[in-house]
């Protein structure tokens, strides 16, 4: 094996939390945190420092790479802790607890396309597991190599060296991209052609291509562009069977899409190492306001009308009151809309004009003379409630981390449903989370709603959470709380007719809601075609299905919770 402390080409990664090892959170961040932790607690909590790399307990690993691929495969201890887990509340607990018993047995660097079919080859014949790792944001369980005892061995392989755009179309308005690019890297590349891929999930400055890919990302915009789907043009995999292309084409009605079968598959069909991607423009306006409402009632109309309006805004984000309070972007006594337009071809006042005569007709405020400002150029975007919600929606993960280490659930769960159940629904899932949270724990709590993504059939309701799980700061009590509220939250959205997971993917976490959700056929058919194209099923067993003939079920955090 390489004599090395990682083999990695990015900024060391905290294996135990989000981000590099060097950020850190500010003053005034520390102070708003344990703000909130004296109100959860205002006698104290005990606090579970971040553990450092020789108090993990690490299983010596049961493989050994082959002589030739020997120089891309690593076994330290930092490398197989950064590939352990993903970045949920249960994988955070977990690494503070000092547990990572089902680390990867090695973790592989591919440099080409052959690393990679090599690396299959080797799994096929040592009868181990492969995870395909982008930069391990996952919040679902989707990177963890827990595979059961059906395996002699897991590998995580991590495509990190194949990152560059190997070619640009500008007459298509299209790149040729590696799956491994994180999306600052991908931004960088395309900012001198005056192009951009416009995807910023909240995880872009630690995510890949690959990964938006194969977790059907949702990115940046409110409605139109929603999914990393509306940008995927063709792509490229390799299959244990052997690679997969399709070809490049603006649309197609020639039978079921291989892309589209690629597209969410998170890594159990083959490993996505390029794809053509279709470009914009860099946006030269943009114009954005806030609207407030009396009421959730008026501020979901409201938005109902701008997302059947054709007018298609970029952002139109409605924060409930709960919502509000909780990211203080204003006293949680109105709902709020932030709305935003922005475009590389034309001025926005004739768009903005009529969004905002929309709202008005459902009793929305606004300031107007922000929203001149804003049309005039100025970043009013940054400003107030939707500067402050933009902050907070940005630096959350750095926060919850240190909330976690004090004992404290702070969770999210997103869905979505159609326009007309959304109020039986928003209130069945706020009533019931909250009864089944209170159950669990003991304790009271308010579960706040925004709106993510907006489409003229529904909206995609995005739930959080945050309670005290143990007032001694137990992790272990507050994990096993946790998988509870999770195991509540996948049968609830589900039973209630959304989906169990709009744009966070499914994973292991998630996968009771799936397998509740999905037909049963369909479900028959997609174990058909993982045998085809991975007759060994070495791929990321656990996520989605089961390999043919291989009883994985239920692994990673959610294994007791069916």
């Amino acid at each position: 094996m390489a004599d090395v402390s990682t083999l990695s080409r990015r900024p060391r990664m905290k294996f135990w939390g989000w981000g590099t090892a060097e950020d850190t959170l500010g003053a005034e961040e520390k102070r708003l945190v344990e703000g909130t932790l004296a109100a959860l607690a205002p006698g104290g909590l005990q606090e579970t420092p971040p553990p450092r790399e020789d108090e993990v307990d690490l299983p010596a690993p049961r493989l050994s790479a082959p002589r030739a691929l020997s120089q891309i495969v690593s076994t330290t201890a930092y490398d197989r802790l950064v590939h352990t887990y993903g970045k949920s509340y249960a994988d955070i607990a977990r690494m503070l607890l000092r547990r990572a018993g089902v680390a990867p047995d090695l973790v592989a660097f591919p440099r080409c396309e052959q690393d990679v079919a090599d690396l299959l080859d080797f799994a096929d014949s040592a009868n181990a597991a492969v995870i395909p790792f982008g930069a391990g944001s996952s919040v679902c369980g989707g990177v963890e190599p827990d595979v059961g005892g059906a395996y002699a061995g897991t590998i995580s392989m991590d495509l990190q060296y194949l990152s560059s755009i190997a070619e640009i179309d500008p007459t298509s308005r299209t790149a040729r991209v590696q799956a491994g690019i994180l999306g600052p890297e991908l931004e960088a590349g395309l900012r001198p052609h005056g192009l951009t891929l416009r995807h910023f999930p909240q995880s872009f400055e630690h995510s890949t291509l690959g990964g938006w890919i194969a977790t059907r990302s949702g990115g940046h915009y409110a409605s139109l562009y929603t999914h990393i789907d509306d940008f995927v043009e063709s792509t490229r995999s390799i299959t244990p069977r052997g690679v997969m292309e399709t070809r490049r084409l603006p649309g197609s009605g020639a039978g079921p899409s291989p892309d589209r079968a690629m597209i969410g598959s998170e890594g159990i069909l083959g490993v996505i190492t390029e794809a053509w991607m279709r470009l914009q423009h860099r946006p030269r306006w943009r114009a954005s306001a806030s609207v407030t409402f009396d009421d959730l009632h008026s501020g979901a109309e409201a938005v109902r009308a701008l997302s059947q309006s054709g007018l298609f805004p970029t952002n139109c984000r409605l924060l409930d009151p709960e919502e509000v309070r909780m990211n203080r972007v204003g006293d949680g006594r109105s709902t709020t809309v932030v709305l935003g337009f922005e475009s590389a071809d034309h001025p926005l006042d004739a768009w903005m004009q009529r969004a905002l005569e929309l709202v008005a007709d459902h009793g929305g405020r606004y300031d107007a003379e922000a929203v001149k400002r804003s049309l005039a150029g100025e970043e009013e975007q940054r400003k107030g409630a939707a500067g402050a919600w933009r902050n907070a929606f940005i630096r959350m993960p750095y926060w919850r981390d240190r909330m976690i280490g004090a004992g404290v659930i702070m969770d999210t769960f997103e869905t979505a449903i159609t326009w007309d159940r959304f109020p039986d629904f928003y209130r069945s899932i706020k009533d019931e989370m909250a009864a089944a949270i209170r159950r669990i724990t003991g304790r009271d709590v308010a579960l706040s709603c925004r709106f993510t993504h907006v489409y003229p059939d529904g909206p995609a309701p995005y739930f959080s959470y945050t309670v005290l799980g143990s007032d001694s700061g137990d992790l272990d009590s507050a994990l096993a709380q946790w998988r509870q509220i999770k195991a509540a939250s996948n049968a609830v959205v589900v039973a209630h007719g959304g989906t169990v997971t709009h744009h966070h993917a499914v994973g292991r976490d998630h996968r009771s809601g799936y397998e509740r959700q999905m037909p049963p056929l369909y479900l028959e058919g997609l174990r058909a075609m993982k045998h085809s194209l991975d007759p060994k099923g070495v791929l990321n067993p656990g996520v989605l299905v089961d390999p043919v003939d291989r009883s994985v079920g239920f692994t990673g955090i959610m294994r007791d919770v069916k």
